[in-house]
């Protein structure tokens, strides 16, 4: 019935599916009926060390924010930028320039100003869900709707803010909103989890290596072996390999599983345990413990150095001395390149450095593995489980799968 006031709060088109269907009823409904649309300012503060955060796009990673991808600004600045809008829990954020589709909820606790290019979502309360909202945003239906209306321009693609309230998104009851978040949340928490008891292992790992005396150091080369050997993608016959790329340590610490016809230049081979140390501004931490899938081809990223330990060393040890603050302070000193977007270090000078010889933890090197390894099976299991919710979310969405089937599933995950 066109017009008819329902569970969400707007006015909508009831879309005609009844309990005895898939699903219950839902309404069609535009963004402005169900939430506030803010913009930050078209501008960038200073960056600094401490601070409030300053939210970016790169900072929306699949539905998620991560923080670590954005920079802080002064207090004088978060006042001055926090004007128009001040982001608060429950909001989703979203990206109106570049990096279309993409958003993620503002988490309780953080005080944080709206970067370039950043929107936000205000949800009305009693009308829909905060967490419902954003899956909603990254469902098929409304990504179609992103797609058909973005304004194409010469040098970036788009959304309209003058016009995102009048876009159409559908809804169902708050109950049904309530249930698909409890699934969908259920997987989410389960990953947020595994990221606290990775970061809490790769932390102690480290602190073991700190506390380790400085009287036996030795060279990088004494302890690994620079591996280079390369080949093409399109020479490689498998169907999948594990791509190990810049990006891919950044969202996660896990290898993309693509088709090697869309690498389109020459990669390092990784067959063996080994410690990927990006050359590219090395004062961004990106070191990487890799153990390959002996099933899949690997390759890696020639912005990696791929150090494979030698005799006994394992690759947790030697991941946890080249992890370490101090060493990449001695990298970040040593980069060639005027442009601050491609400095490197060169691979000798990284050889000939001197680390704590983790030949001599004796005990605490096995802690270390231990430590290391739970990180490990902790990613792997987020990877399953963001596989689970992103095939579950579509599915819910577009109601060819029934909440109480969803939740059987999840139930056999967590």
């Amino acid at each position: 019935m066109s017009g008819q006031k329902s569970e969400t709060g707007g006015t909508g088109q009831w879309s005609g599916r009844s309990r005895e269907g898939e699903r219950a009823e839902w309404a069609e409904t535009t963004i402005g009926e169900v939430a506030t649309v803010f913009d930050g300012p078209h501008a960038t503060p200073k960056k600094t060390d401490t601070g409030p955060w300053f939210l970016s796009i790169s900072s929306l990673e699949k539905g998620r924010l991560n923080l670590a991808e954005s920079a802080h600004l002064s207090e004088e600045d978060f006042a001055t930028w926090t004007r128009r809008v001040t982001p608060r829990e429950g909001d989703v954020l979203f990206s109106y320039e570049t990096r279309l589709g993409e958003a993620a909820l503002m988490p309780a606790g953080v005080r944080a100003a709206l970067g370039r290019r950043m929107g936000i979502l205000r949800p009305k309360e009693g009308v829909v869900e905060p967490q419902f909202l954003l899956y909603a945003y990254l469902g098929p239906e409304f990504q179609e709707t992103i797609a058909a209306r973005t304004i194409h321009g010469a040098t970036v693609d788009r959304i309209p803010l003058v016009s995102l309230h009048t876009w159409p998104i559908r809804l169902p009851r708050l109950s049904e909103q309530r249930a698909i978040v409890s699934v969908l949340g259920a997987l989410d928490e389960k990953i947020a989890a595994n990221e606290r008891i990775t970061a809490t292992a790769e932390d102690l790992a480290a602190l073991l290596v700190s506390g380790e005396p400085e009287r036996g150091r030795v060279r990088m080369e004494d302890i690994c072996v620079l591996h280079k050997e390369q080949v093409a993608p399109q020479e490689i016959v498998d169907a999948v390999v594990d791509h190990y790329s810049l990006p891919a340590f950044d969202t996660g610490k896990l290898p993309e599983r693509v088709s090697p016809g869309s690498i389109k230049s020459g990669k390092f081979t990784v067959s063996e345990p080994a410690v990927l140390l990006s050359k590219l501004n090395p004062e961004i931490p990106r070191v990487w413990n890799v153990e390959p899938d002996p099933d899949v081809p690997s390759l890696a990223s020639t912005e990696f150095l791929v150090l494979v330990p030698k005799g006994s060393l394992t690759v947790h040890e030697l991941w946890a001395v080249t992890s370490q603050r101090g060493f990449r302070e001695s990298l970040a000193a040593k980069v060639t390149g005027t442009s601050k977007s491609h400095q490197r270090v060169r691979p000798a000078e990284v050889m000939a450095m001197e680390v704590v010889d983790p030949r001599q933890f004796g005990g605490a090197g096995q802690k270390i593995k231990d430590l290391a390894s739970r990180a490990a099976l902790a990613r792997q299991e987020s990877k399953a489980l963001a596989v689970l919710r992103d095939t579950l979310l579509p599915q819910l969405m577009s109601g060819r799968l029934r909440v109480r089937d969803a939740e059987k599933i999840v139930e056999d995950q967590v």
